[in-house]
């Protein structure tokens, strides 16, 4: 995959295994927005590399170079399982973020559009994401991008977008 250049200036590249414990930092900084727990910092990481490692998990990071070498601000965090609705893989959309001091430059579309295209490149055909209903920014978001709400019901809990895999 070719790097993916966000407006900012900045790159998204396929995340390998070294990358695990930056990454299982930001998805720390991104629980702790919403309160929500998270196991610590080295159990997750370990979780990240078998992922990452594995051929069931994909996971992309935006970066930037600083004085200490690259520095990582956004990620997404991508699983692939068989289906029998479609030839190739279904991918789940575990996790995108982007730290707030970096939104709103096209880091999230960035990774997205690095996703599609590596996800392409395996044969995926489709990507399904769970959106909190409430979440109405990220709805926006998925929606500018392609992805359709398949819920027939928009007051649950959970929102289930989808979209081609393809760029």
């Amino acid at each position: 995959m070719s790097e993916d250049v966000p407006t900012d200036g900045s790159r998204v590249r396929v995340a390998v295994e070294r990358d695990a414990e930056v990454l299982a930092g930001l998805l720390r900084d991104f629980n702790a927005e919403f309160d929500t727990p998270t196991d610590p910092v080295a159990q997750v990481a370990a979780r990240f590399a078998r992922l990452i490692g594995g051929p069931a998990g994909l996971a992309l990071v935006a970066e930037e170079d600083g004085p200490g070498g690259p520095t990582a601000y956004g990620f997404a965090l991508v699983t692939l399982r068989p289906s029998v609705y479609a030839d190739g893989s279904v991918a789940v959309l575990d996790e995108l973020y982007v730290r707030p001091d970096r939104r709103g430059g096209g880091t999230g579309t960035a990774l997205v559009a690095a996703m599609r295209a590596e996800l392409s490149a395996r044969d995926c055909e489709e990507i399904q994401i769970n959106v909190d209903s409430v979440d109405t920014g990220a709805r926006r978001f998925y929606e500018r991008l392609g992805f359709v709400n398949v819920e027939r019901a928009e007051d649950g809990p959970m929102l289930c977008y989808i979209g081609p895999a393809t760029p």
